[in-house]
Order: C-alpha cells, then sequence, then structure tokens
C-alpha cells in the first residue's frame, strides 16, 4: 500500500514527516498549483511559503488581530486572509513589493469567522461572520454587491415566526463548481443556497440513529463535488452524496430539495471519542484524512474511502497537539498545524530503484565491468525512421474535439445550452490567469524574513 508512487494518477497516502516549517501558523492551506503554503497567525499576518526552498517568500501583514482563515484564488495569484478585525483582504501576489499590495479589502460589522474566493472568479467571496451571518461578496464592478443568505421562513402565522429561534450559520463553503454555498448551521441541517439568484434550494437535516448530531462545524468536498463530509459536535465524521439542485426560476419563486440526509458513511474513533479539528479529501477522493482534536498528540487518521471507507492508519506527528490538516492538490501530501505554530508538511517515502528507469537494466551491489553489445550506441537507421514518421502522418487526428452534443463556449462545457450559473460567474473575469509570475525577492542576511 505504501509502495512508490509510479503513476501519478494512483494516489496513495503519506505516512511521514518530510519537512517541519517553524511559522508560528495557526493553520495552512496548500495552493492550487501545489508550490506554495499559505499559513495564517494570530498575531494578524500571514505567511507564503515556497514548498521548493523551505523558505517564507511573503509576509501579509494587514490585520491587527488573529487571523481566522486563507484561501488561494484557482491559478494562485491572488491569497485571501480573513480576520477577527472584522476585515477581509484580497492580496496580489504578482505585486513587486513586500509585503504585496492590497488588491481589494471588505469590512463588516462584526469579526469575519471564514471567508473563500469562488472557484472561478476571485472577485466572488463568500463570507462567514462570528455572528452566524453568512454573505456572498461580489466586487465586480457591474454586479458589486453584498447578499446575505437566509433561510425562508414557511410559516403562515406571523406569532410563530417571531418565535420561532434562528439557525445560526456555523460553517459556509462554496462546492467546486460554486454553484452552490452550503451552509450548515447550529441545529444540525445543512442549507444549500444558488450563487447567482442568493436562493434557497436545498435544505436537509442530517439524521442519525446512532448519536444525536448537535452542530455542524466543518463542511469539506471532494473535488468532483459529488460527495461531502461533515463535522458535528457530536465527534463524528459523516459523508453524503451531493443530490442534483433545481435550477431557480426566473419568477423567484423559491422552490428546494427538502430531505434528511442519511450519511453512506461514518468516521469516528471509536476507542477514545475524539473530536476532530478538520478534514480533507485526497486529490482523487479515494481518501479523507481527519485532524483529531487530541490533546496529547498529533494525529491524523485515514480511511479508505475506495474500500467501503474503511479505516487504514493514523499518522504520528508527535506531542504537539494538531489543530489543522489539509491535502494537497495533485500529490499524496499533507500538510499539518500544531499547537505551537509548526507546519509539518507529510510525504510518501520512495526508495529510488534504478532498475525502474529502463527495461533491462539491472541492479548490482558491487561494480562489475560492463561490455557494449556492437549495436547499442548506433544512431537509428535513416530508413527506419521514415518509415515511423510515415505512419505518425497517417495517423488521424480528431479537428473537432468535441461531440456533436458537447460544445466549448467561453470555457465552460455543457451538454446542448449554456449553463447560466458558470457564465454568470465568468462575466467580467479576473486577473487570476495561469501566466502570471511571483517575483524573487531576495533580502539583505540583516533584514532575513
Amino acid at each position: 500500500m505504501n509502495g512508490s508512487l509510479s503513476n501519478p494518477f494512483n494516489i496513495t497516502y503519506p505516512t511521514a514527516v518530510q519537512t517541519s516549517l517553524h511559522s508560528g501558523a495557526l493553520f495552512a492551506r496548500f495552493s492550487p498549483c501545489g508550490r506554495f503554503v499559505a499559513a495564517g497567525r494570530n498575531d494578524g499576518t500571514a505567511v507564503v511559503w515556497d514548498l521548493d526552498t523551505r523558505a517564507a517568500v511573503r509576509w501579509l501583514e494587514g490585520h491587527v488581530k488573529g487571523v481566522t482563515s486563507v484561501d488561494w484564488s484557482r491559478h494562485s495569484r491572488f491569497v485571501l486572509t480573513a480576520s477577527k478585525d472584522w476585515n477581509v483582504v484580497v492580496w496580489d501576489l504578482a505585486s513587486e513589493t513586500d509585503p504585496p499590495k492590497r488588491h481589494a479589502t471588505v469590512r463588516f460589522d462584526a469579526p469575519v469567522a471564514s471567508a473563500a474566493f469562488h472557484p472561478r472568479n476571485s472577485q466572488i467571496l463568500l463570507v462567514l461572520l462570528a455572528t452566524g451571518d453568512a454573505y456572498v461578496v461580489d466586487l465586480r464592478k457591474s454586479q458589486r454587491s453584498r447578499v446575505e443568505l437566509c433561510e425562508p421562513q414557511e410559516d403562515d402565522d406571523e406569532e410563530a415566526q417571531m418565535h420561532r429561534p434562528r439557525s445560526a450559520i456555523t460553517v459556509a463553503r462554496f462546492d467546486p463548481s460554486g454553484k452552490h454555498v452550503f451552509a450548515g448551521t447550529s441545529t444540525g441541517y445543512v442549507l444549500v443556497f444558488n450563487t447567482r439568484t442568493k436562493t434557497m434550494v436545498g435544505r436537509h437535516k442530517i439524521t442519525d440513529k446512532i448519536s444525536a448530531v448537535g452542530s455542524v462545524r466543518g463542511i469539506e468536498f471532494a473535488k468532483s463535488g459529488r460527495r461531502v463530509v461533515t463535522n458535528s459536535t457530536d465527534r463524528t465524521l459523516r459523508q453524503f452524496n451531493v443530490p442534483t439542485y433545481p435550477v431557480p426560476s426566473p419568477d423567484g419563486n423559491a422552490e428546494w430539495v427538502e430531505s434528511e440526509w442519511e450519511p453512506t458513511h461514518r468516521f469516528n474513533d471509536p476507542i477514545t471519542k475524539t473530536a476532530w479539528h478538520a478534514m480533507s479529501y485526497s486529490p482523487d477522493g479515494e481518501w479523507l484524512a481527519g485532524g483529531a482534536a487530541d490533546p496529547a498528540a498529533h494525529k491524523i487518521y485515514i480511511w479508505d474511502i475506495a474500500n467501503d471507507g474503511q479505516f487504514a492508519s493514523t499518522l504520528d506527528g508527535g506531542r504537539e497537539t494538531l489543530t489543522y490538516v489539509h491535502w494537497h492538490p495533485s500529490k499524496p501530501s499533507i500538510a499539518s498545524t500544531t499547537n505551537v505554530g509548526n507546519i509539518l508538511i507529510w510525504h510518501v517515502p520512495v526508495q529510488e530503484r534504478w532498475g525502474a528507469f529502463a527495461g533491462g537494466f539491472e541492479e548490482i551491489d558491487v561494480n562489475m565491468e560492463y561490455e557494449e553489445k556492437e549495436d547499442e550506441f548506433d544512431i537509428e537507421d535513416e530508413e527506419e525512421m521514415a518509415k515511423r514518421k510515415m505512419k505518425e502522418e497517417e495517423q488521424e487526428v480528431d479537428i473537432i474535439g468535441l461531440s456533436d452534443g458537447i460544445r466549448k463556449a467561453n470555457g465552460v462545457r455543457v451538454n446542448g445550452e449554456h449553463d447560466e450559473d458558470v457564465l454568470w460567474a465568468e462575466e467580467e473575469p479576473d486577473e487570476d490567469v495561469e501566466e502570471w509570475k511571483m517575483k524573487i525577492l531576495i533580502e539583505d542576511d540583516q533584514d532575513g524574513i
């Protein structure tokens, strides 16, 4: 199970700590490109680490109170930081200064519990306040708005509405497509909102015959968006299949999916009944990592989703208590943070086997005299080379690229028609393009980072 990673699509889970970054971090998240890690600190700063050089390459100094969350834009150019000082700041890493210039600052009237970029446009933000209010903030010039996500009241009796307690939103996440916002509440519900219209399209009551669910503390998605896992106050992680939601009607009539959610899998520690600080899926969705809230140890539990959610292993990171865990976007690597601010980067130890580089290659323990074959280093015969090129030119090339039933317009792949939610998100696109470059800043030795 823990062999070498020969196929990039054959994702396994890490087993050992590769390096430790001393950053004073409360939590850390990989960038979508996988090269950088952004860490939020309790002193109001955030740090961007380059994993290739194991160095801090940017300090994001803009808050006066602790940072509560960080997020990356889809091509890693922009970093978002949210703080207890009521501010959300978007930083542009393409700027040539350190700290980078502020691309945008959004202020609220309460401490910010979390914030995130829309997966398709960094000018659309999802913000959750410590008061339990969630907002979709649109910074685009043509769509500038700040809309609160509210659960509709169904009671006909106005007096009943006044006495009905309002469920506070405890966690809010975009799904991987960005079309929907999933919000967990203090009463054990998951509310689903359409991002474009801000209307509710789903409401699910988490039910469990084994234990009372309690408040929803965390929501994370598999990259495909077809599975979601929740963390509740009853110290259980639950996985659900994501249903299909109705498209909001143009006339504004509210229609939503109302259902009780039965988990497909439950994940917990039956011995110690430990709580969970965070959880994260592997890139292929076949593994789930859960960061245990164990006060005496740094433990990450790994479950095999592809094998019916069976428990696979426990990673032990020492005595420093775990506070956060995040899986690398494309490799079997995990970043976990400790209560003293260290970031542990986990990997799969690989023993080099030179015999895998060429057929017939043999590994030996002692030096041996090598006998060269007569034609071993001969240049390829020109006649054979010409025949090979002729065969390559005769191969048919698909210049259409997509079948008749599928078209690609403005980067939107649809079946016979445009996806209105995706087109809305890609209106007035941001500056986060794949070709951007981060300038390497070298400081004097006396200034050190």
